[in-house]
């Protein structure tokens, strides 16, 4: 193998460096389509870290917000359960 790698002429190691590159452009580009699928990029996620006693620490169009986001959360977690329990039978 050794004597391989020193056989080979000069200049081969950008062709290497070429595929590695390629590959993980490749990799960034599957990871991002799971992303934007899965939800990944909300920029509401943040209002699930609160409850409802966090109520005195926001203003009050931020805890509508909350409200709203944790309903769409709560119909989504359903939607999804429902098909898990579909696809097991």
């Amino acid at each position: 193998m050794s004597d391989f790698i020193q056989n080979l002429p000069d200049g081969w190691t950008i062709y290497l460096w070429l595929v590695v590159a390629a590959g993980i452009l490749i990799a960034a580009g599957f990871m991002l389509r799971w992303a934007a699928k899965n939800n990944q990029f909300d920029e509401d996620i943040k209002y699930v870290l609160f409850d409802s006693d966090d109520e005195d620490k926001m203003e009050p169009e931020e805890f509508e917000k909350y409200k709203s986001v944790m309903k769409d959360q709560y119909a989504e977690r359903d939607e999804f359960l429902k098909e898990q329990q579909k696809r097991s039978k």
